[in-house]
């Protein structure tokens, strides 16, 4: 019971840690001013144009693909792997299973693959390339190895030291409901749920708030009409 009540404490923790830190972060992104008409161009002029851009941003990485088609493959998949592995974790959260959790089980066993291989790319990146490495500091080669070690101790718990799934999600369910049952101490399955709530702890200090803050990049939500109108900021009237 010692080591349940550690990580329900923890997972508590982490969760307060992540939610209110990237609360905070998207306050400071929208308050942010920006005082100039900065958009990539070439760049829409309409906010359906913007819209669709910035879909394209987030769902394809359009900008990346441009920038360099290595980075963008080994991007995407680790970004579309991990989206499809999340999903399916959704199913330790739910009782009863949502239907189209249980649907995609099979793809979030191979998209963990997935993860695996576009971390790698992403890491040899990195390491072999002198203009990336150069600007690599040790907090980007250590937020790589927390993702990787995630990945890795969640493949171990599938094909080398299988975890007993249903105490598992007795346990996360317990933790939702405040209804605790004992977490199994198995040790991939705490070294991975360490490395999870890790990795919940420094999300909204790293360069992963990336996530939310493309959303405020005006490079990127911008509409590229400087000669139609005249951008004033809200508190450009107060300085003046």
């Amino acid at each position: 019971m010692v080591l349940t009540a550690v990580f329900a404490v923890l997972f508590y923790i982490a969760t307060a840690i992540l939610v209110i830190g990237i609360a905070a972060r998207v306050r400071r992104y929208a308050k942010t001013p920006s005082p100039l008409v900065i958009p990539t161009t070439p760049a829409p002029t309409t906010r359906a144009g913007v819209t669709a851009r910035m879909a394209r941003e987030v769902i394809l990485f359009e900008s990346l693909f441009k920038g360099s088609k290595w980075t963008w493959l080994f991007g995407w998949v680790f970004h579309f792997a991990m989206v499809l592995v999340l999903a399916r974790h959704l199913r330790y959260f739910t009782e009863p299973v949502w239907g189209w959790v249980a649907a995609i089980q099979w793809l979030g066993l191979y998209a963990a693959f997935a993860m695996a291989l576009g971390l790698a790319g992403l890491w040899a990146r990195r390491l072999l390339v002198d203009r990336v490495r150069y600007i690599s500091s040790p907090s980007d080669h250590l937020m790589l190895a927390l993702l990787m070690g995630i990945v890795l101790s969640g493949l171990a718990m599938k094909y080398v030291w299988h975890t007993d799934v249903v105490a598992l999600k007795a346990f996360m369910l317990g933790i939702i409901y405040i209804d605790y049952k004992p977490l199994p101490a198995d040790p991939a399955l705490i070294v991975h749920l360490s490395l999870v709530i890790a990795l919940m702890i420094v999300f909204p200090f790293s360069k992963l708030l990336h996530a939310p803050g493309v959303f405020f990049s005006p490079t990127r939500n911008m509409r590229d009409d400087p000669r139609e109108r005249r951008h004033v900021t809200p508190w450009a009237p107060e300085r003046s």
